[in-house]
């Protein structure tokens, strides 16, 4: 790459997940960005490459009891439990609205079972404006379902029985807490992922030592934000050498220099997360600041800085 021979102008932005085309490969993460009536007025939603819901599910669900959500160095710890008004809901009062947005909607499913996840795929098959799903197979704080992040035989049969359930490319979202990322990642390309997300959420948890008691309602949380980058880099840059699918990274993104260093080390596209909550129009600045990172390295298009990380540091 010659720096000098690309100008900003000239930089392309769209990128390719599989079967799913963005027109720029900044998106906004499932479960911080609601189903985007929040971020109206604050956002210009046309200019997003993606938007990711927050995940649904075949019923409602209440979700975990409170307090769900605390304040931690360097992020944020939340316990929703996926609350949510179930698919029927989600279809006939957010995804008419999701749909006229403009950018690709990349819907968050979750199920307790296999047949759940398929179930749900169909019934979104075909519907207008939905372009892909994200298997949120990974989220650290509801009881069933998770397994199918945790084990790879599991995961590779649900991602497998999506694809056989509908015609929609598919995204497996992944989670950290796990021994070896790589294998959960290989068995979601095994079943025939389009392309896979790293990382879900960090378990953890905060006590508050005066009372002897868990701070939320549900013990456990997901960790996010700027604490969980580092966590998040090395899980992208380890499943990059190991499948050949496209990732998504995610996890503690607020800058440009942030994004810059996942596409470096093997992310396609990223999904903006906890920062939307403190600065909802970082996404676009983040997009703003894009086509000149580029140009800088000499890159003509975002493929050509994905996972180009060389060797070890001087």
């Amino acid at each position: 790459m010659n720096p000098a021979a690309v100008k900003q102008s000239s930089v392309s932005l769209e990128v390719q997940l599989g079967r799913l085309r963005l027109a720029n490969p900044i998106t906004v993460a499932s479960g911080t960005f609601g189903y985007a009536r929040e971020m109206a007025g604050l956002v210009d939603m046309a200019r997003l490459g993606g938007i990711l819901p927050k995940t649904i599910t075949q019923n409602p669900r209440a979700g975990n009891p409170p307090p769900r959500t605390i304040e931690t160095t360097g992020g944020m710890l939340n316990s929703i439990g996926l609350d949510n008004d179930g698919v029927e809901a989600f279809l006939k009062r957010q995804m008419p609205y999701l749909a006229g947005l403009g950018p690709a909607v990349i819907v968050s499913i979750a199920g307790e079972s296999r047949e759940e996840f398929t179930r749900l795929a169909a019934r979104l098959d075909g519907v207008a404006g939905v372009r892909a799903l994200e298997l949120n197979v990974s989220c650290p704080n509801v009881s069933g379902g998770v397994d199918f992040g945790t084990d790879p035989a599991m995961c590779e049969k649900v991602v497998a029985g999506v694809r056989d359930a509908c015609s929609l490319p598919v995204v497996a979202k992944l989670t950290p807490n796990v021994t070896d990322v790589t294998s959960i990642a290989r068995a979601a390309e095994a079943g025939g992922a389009d392309a896979l997300s790293l990382i879900n959420t960090c378990l953890g948890m905060a006590i508050d030592w005066r009372r002897g008691r868990a701070i939320l309602g549900n013990v456990l949380g997901g960790l996010s934000g700027p604490a969980i980058k580092p966590i998040a880099l090395r899980a992208v840059y380890q499943v990059a050498q190991a499948v050949r699918v496209p990732l998504m990274g995610v996890g503690g993104i607020a800058t440009i220099d942030d994004a810059m260093e996942f596409f470096v080390a093997g992310a396609t596209a990223v999904q903006i997360g906890t920062a939307n909550f403190y600065n909802p129009t970082v996404s676009i600045g983040i997009l703003d600041a894009l086509p000149a990172a580029l140009a800088e390295l000499g890159a003509a298009c975002v493929a050509d800085v994905v996972g180009t990380i060389g060797g070890k540091g001087p």
